[in-house]
């Protein structure tokens, strides 16, 4: 494995190469977070939570809930009505 140098831009960024890129399978828009190391600094490749996906889960399960204790629509109207006042 041969290693390359690579050099940053004005504006703090650097490139990956593509060999290394390719072999870990690094996408546009994958997260780092660096960590200091001894003479240097380490990226660490993060997966962020989809926050959409959450979102819809917490949904379903709260749909589901509503659902299981008989509450409907205007039970919610109710008490966001009821919470405003507050």
């Amino acid at each position: 494995m041969a290693t390359e140098i690579v050099k940053m831009s004005s504006k703090g960024q650097l490139v990956v190469p593509q060999n290394i890129r390719e072999n870990e399978d690094f996408k546009t828009g994958d997260r780092f977070i660096p960590f200091a190391v001894n003479e240097g600094v380490l990226f660490k490749r993060i997966n962020l939570p989809d926050a959409k996906a959450e979102f819809e889960k917490l949904a379903k399960e709260i749909n589901s809930q509503f659902k299981k204790q008989k509450i409907r629509p205007e039970n919610v109207n109710e008490a966001v009505k009821w919470a405003r006042k507050k």
